[in-house]
């Protein structure tokens, strides 16, 4: 399968793209155009696949400097995956054990559930650099003279993820470890969870689930059968979104509809749910 690989031009990607450049991947740029000189990140990894002789793939918007986290990512993924689907790839990502931590200490700053726990655990993305440290990196790129741009938001304070960042500074090795070795647990249960969760709804018919698999099925199983089931048709919600339709399934008259999203509705019907 030919490897997407998201090149930003920091040291993560370009080490990533060092290790992974003779199996010919395809180096991948996203410009937000939130910077005035982010070109210059774009022109940087442009040589760099030149210079390995691999094919280059630009992607461009103008979000602004306004623009929020959540909103970059989400075009520059609708970028990678889009990319992936047209190569009949596989989108890698350099996300090494440091962004783990940091991202575990965000999801509970923000009250998460137990999957924020294992974060980085969609089956559709390949992250090369996960075992690695930061210092790890850092040593490998001295050890082969490789170049990278210095992102100045990395820096900023207005990022939680940089306050977070600064913060785990001060946290010992050990408990790093700790947080890690916990990581690696909990994406194990949430890998078979999930598993077992696809299982329950594999037999259901497309865009229609029994509203017997709700009714008869403990509160917390029925929203992970729920949660799971809505993804599958195309839909992600929050827990207080999944509680509704929960809701719904148990009380709705038959035909009565519950607005999604922008875009979807759930209807109940007598004996199933489906997702118009």
């Amino acid at each position: 399968m030919k490897k997407i690989l998201a090149v930003s031009g920091g040291i993560d990607s370009v080490v990533m793209l060092h290790l992974l450049k003779d199996e010919k991947p395809i180096v991948a740029h996203f410009d937000h155009g939130i910077r005035a000189n982010s070109h210059e990140d774009a022109e940087f990894v442009e040589r760099l696949a030149k210079e390995y002789d691999l094919q280059f793939v630009l992607g461009c918007a103008e979000l602004g400097e306004e623009c929020s986290e959540l909103k970059a990512r989400t075009a520059r993924y609708d970028f990678l995956n889009s990319l992936a689907e047209k190569n009949d790839g596989i989108v890698c990502v350099a996300h090494h054990a440091d962004d783990v931590l940091e991202s575990i200490c965000i999801n509970i700053i923000r009250g998460t559930g137990w999957r924020g726990l294992a974060p980085m655990s969609a089956s559709n993305i390949e992250r090369p650099l996960l075992n690695w440290r930061k210092i790890d990196i850092y040593r490998y790129a001295c050890e082969h003279n490789l170049s990278f741009r210095q992102d100045q938001t990395n820096t900023e304070g207005d990022y939680l993820r940089n306050r977070v960042r600064e913060k785990l500074c001060g946290l010992s090795e050990e408990d790093k470890t700790k947080l890690l070795e916990l990581y690696v647990s909990q994406k194990k249960i949430r890998g078979e969870y999930e598993e077992i969760m696809a299982a329950i709804i594999k037999g259901e018919e497309a865009g229609y689930c029994q509203k017997r698999l709700i009714l008869e099925s403990p509160h917390e199983c029925a929203l992970e059968i729920m949660r799971e089931w809505l993804l599958m048709n195309g839909v992600s919600l929050t827990r207080p979104q999944l509680e509704k339709c929960i809701n719904a399934v148990r009380e709705y008259a038959p035909n009565k509809k519950l607005s999604l999203d922008r875009e979807h509705f759930l209807e109940v019907g007598k004996y199933s749910f489906r997702v118009i």
